[in-house]
């Protein structure tokens, strides 16, 4: 089994109205979805409005997170830059903070560059850091994915442990999974197929959704691990519909609104991102009373 397993809430990075960092959010962020069952937490994602955090913002976050999870599970970290240069610069920061699991990076996007530039541009990030490194693919954001052939190539690498797969496609998925070397980790990146990719041979997720409802999203690897697959399918039936309300306002103003209202105040998104639309927040509220009835109620808890 790889040692990038279960699910991994891609955090929100709390932020108050003027773009500053929101420690206690951050900090109580990070309790909720422990508390929720999850099995590592991420930050520096793009649920973390990396590409919009300062330099300074960005060690804040990491080395908070370090601070604050204290061990209770793994943490990794986002070095998702549109250069390979600040890619590096970004994994170097992250690993002299240190107590961080490994990096999970993102193609780059705004440019388009080849499969060859991009084994180049893995190539460069890997050698620049002992932290191991989860290759991330999400087409549908960034125009640019990653062909099984360079995931292949840069496997060989000792230090690239896994893809995060947010293509959306299960045949792809089903394809790495099959072509992998062994010990090289399958994350599914969304968060209506998890259940899906566990039964095709992936080894967990990395969730936005698992902000507002971690016991959920980890209630299905859970589930499924234990063997108890209509636990799990229903499970991944209750998560559906928060994860259609996530595309109904500007990315992530969804996931921060949803927090807010299961009780956890993680703040705003950085301008021009605003506030979800009325008929979409009461049925937000519907949905995360759903979920949040999920984790109360005897007769969901697993059987044996």
């Amino acid at each position: 089994m790889s040692a990038v397993t279960g699910v991994i809430p891609a955090l929100v990075t709390p932020l108050d109205a003027d773009g500053e960092l929101f420690e206690a959010g951050l900090r109580d962020v990070i309790d909720f979805t422990i508390a929720g069952g999850v099995h590592g937490v991420f930050v520096l994602g793009s649920s973390g409005e990396i590409y919009g955090l300062s330099a300074e913002q960005k060690r804040r976050v990491v080395e908070i997170t370090v601070e604050h999870v204290a061990g209770r599970v793994p943490v990794y970290a986002g070095a998702s830059e549109i250069t390979t240069r600040d890619c590096i610069a970004t994994a170097r920061m992250v690993a002299g903070i240190g107590g961080v699991a490994g990096l999970s990076v993102l193609t780059p996007h705004f440019m388009t560059p080849t499969q060859a530039e991009l084994v180049d541009h893995y190539t460069a990030i890997a050698a620049s850091t002992d932290l191991p490194v989860v290759l991330y693919t999400n087409p549908g954001r960034t125009g640019v994915d990653l062909a099984l052939d360079t995931v292949l190539t840069l496997a060989e690498l000792d230090t690239v442990v896994g893809i995060k797969d947010s293509g959306g496609d299960l045949a792809s998925t089903r394809a790495l999974v099959a072509a992998r070397p062994p010990g090289f980790a399958v994350i599914m990146g969304r968060d209506t197929l998890i259940l899906d990719a566990l039964r095709a041979g992936a080894d967990g997720a990395i969730a936005s959704t698992a902000n507002i409802a971690p016991h959920v999203v980890a209630g299905i690897y859970d589930a499924f691990v234990a063997g108890d697959l209509a636990r799990a399918q229903a499970l991944q039936d209750a998560l559906t519909p928060l994860r259609h309300l996530v595309d109904k306002a500007t990315f992530p103003v969804v996931l921060k609104e949803g927090l807010r209202l299961a009780g956890i105040d993680a703040g705003w998104c950085f301008a021009p991102a605003r506030a979800l639309g009325k008929p979409w927040r009461t049925q937000l509220a519907e949905v995360v009373a759903a979920l949040g009835a999920l984790a109360k109620d005897p007769g969901q808890k697993e059987t044996s």
